[in-house]
């Protein structure tokens, strides 16, 4: 093998370089190469949309180049559908329809012919969207298939599997106050949605003790029918093969009558403020910076595109990565996003980790990159490059047969009309540098921002004696507010 890769290499040294053939002169830096426009017309979702006889959904999208097929289902289902006091039933109902078996087959038996067909098959269920999933060879399609719907139609939720998937769920919550990341996560999240929320409300040891296999198939019998499903298919297949294979075995499954209520907004309303969650026995800090952000129907949403990414979003060319790891030296990374929410607002949101001591710094220079973008247009440079990085990295949406169907499901599961796939690069590319600062001063608000620090708040207070002009209550304007950390099995918090 080592000798036929040498042979290899030589012959291709050894061959004319076809630049020097032409008498093409080789540019003097990198930076001085041209290239032709990238041409590239995106897929239309309506050329690889289909319909069963029942109604349902079905993006095909053909790839012969290899004898594989992937096939993924999308379920009308999520966490907001829960039953007060089941918080965890969602989950461990997507996760025991693929692990418990199946009607006519028992769980380790449905392991063993799925690992006989070498075919991978998964079940899930998220906050908003339950899934399904099937890859398998083009010559096993037809049992693969039989295996997916009888998962989907017919899970035996075995009694052992569900207690030690619980069991697991209960181990994890041991866990919970053990890492910086996970408590920022969580307690980001409150502080944007609120404690009852169903995207915050956690999964507690009576809430996981209290679930029954019989509240699984409940779960199921409810969320899981034809009504309920998109499909997304691609690889080796013929549309009216596997469109015949679908409808087949759908035949026969009724459709639910009853509408699935719609994913609920949060009704709190974020409170400006420090905060922070005191873990003595670390020596950095996390850092989140923010507030609400918008929904992804704004009319502004490529300008907004834009701005984050030179703000910070756009990782080594933005603003804040560069000033705040490359000529600071304060964090390994720094960046900003802006959430554009499918069913309610996003959250803009800057996020750093630093040394505790430099964590008032870091953040200070965060507040001015932000107030700087709202004051003064950014440049055509800042502004190309982002540009450009939009447009250059939209055919990564199309990269596999498999991400073009999944992303047009997507669309069609949350109500998006795929025809801003065929504007994108258009619209991205009509953004000036007055839309990135009339965007900034109208949806970044600094005296909205909510800021939390998880770490050592003591030594994170005391700041920087080389800089001690710099101290987190001064950036926020008031003291900071000590969030204690939760009961891991009941998520009740202490009193302050």
């Amino acid at each position: 093998m080592r000798r036929h890769a040498l042979l290899l290499m030589l012959v291709l040294l050894a061959a004319p370089l076809p630049i020097l053939a032409q008498g093409t002169e080789i540019p003097a830096h990198p930076s001085d190469l041209t290239f032709e426009p990238l041409a590239f017309e995106p897929p239309r979702a309506a050329e690889h949309r289909h319909t069963l006889p029942d109604g349902g959904v079905v993006f095909i999208v053909e790839d012969h180049a290899l004898p594989l097929v992937d096939v993924s289902v999308m379920v009308r289902t999520g966490a907001w559908l829960e039953p007060p006091g089941k918080a965890g039933l969602a989950a461990l109902t997507g996760s025991q329809m693929r692990a418990g078996g199946t009607a006519s087959l028992s769980a380790a038996d449905f392991d063993e012919e799925a690992a006989f067909l070498a075919a991978q098959i998964g079940s899930s269920i998220g906050d908003t969207m339950g899934q399904a999933s099937l890859n398998c060879l083009t010559k096993d399609l037809d049992v693969a298939l039989d295996l997916l719907f009888d998962m989907l139609r017919n899970p035996r939720f075995d009694q052992d599997r569900l207690d030690l998937a619980k069991s697991q769920m209960l181990q994890g919550m041991e866990r919970r106050n053990d890492s910086t990341r996970g408590i920022e996560g969580r307690e980001w999240g409150r502080l944007m949605r609120g404690g009852d929320h169903f995207s915050t409300v956690p999964s507690t040891r009576a809430s996981v003790e209290s679930i029954t296999r019989e509240d699984l198939v409940a779960f199921h019998e409810r969320y899981y029918h034809p009504g309920g499903f998109i499909f997304a298919v691609s690889g080796d297949v013929e549309p009216a093969d596997i469109l015949a294979k679908l409808s087949a075995r759908l035949e026969g499954w009724p459709t639910a009558s009853e509408p699935v209520p719609p994913v609920p907004a949060p009704a709190h309303d974020p409170r400006p403020a420090l905060y922070g969650v005191d873990k003595p026995d670390v020596n950095q800090g996390r850092v989140s910076i923010g507030h609400l952000g918008t929904t992804r129907d704004n009319p502004d949403r490529y300008p907004l595109l834009v701005m984050n990414d030179i703000l910070g979003g756009g990782g080594f060319a933005s603003r804040l990565l560069t000033r705040v790891r490359s000529d600071e030296g304060l964090a390994y990374s720094a960046g900003s996003s802006f959430g554009m929410g499918t069913y309610y607002d996003g959250v803009f949101r800057v996020a750093f980790q630093s040394r505790s001591e430099t964590v008032a710094r870091a953040a200070a220079i965060v507040l001015d990159e932000v107030e700087r973008i709202r004051s003064e247009p950014v440049s055509e440079n800042e502004l190309s490059t982002a540009i450009a990085s939009f447009v250059e990295t939209f055919t990564r949406n199309f990269s596999n047969a498999a991400a073009t169907a999944s992303l047009f499901a997507r669309d069609e599961y949350t109500g998006r009309d795929p025809e801003y796939l065929v504007h994108y690069r258009e619209r991205i590319s009509a953004v000036t540098a007055d839309d990135v600062l009339r965007v900034a001063r109208e949806y970044l608000h600094p005296d909205r921002l909510v800021m939390l620090v998880v770490g050592n708040l003591d030594a994170v207070e005391e700041g920087d004696p080389d800089n001690p002009e710099y101290a987190l209550e001064d950036l926020a304007g008031e003291p900071l507010v000590r969030i204690p950390l939760p009961d891991p099995f009941t998520m009740e918090y202490p009193a302050p």
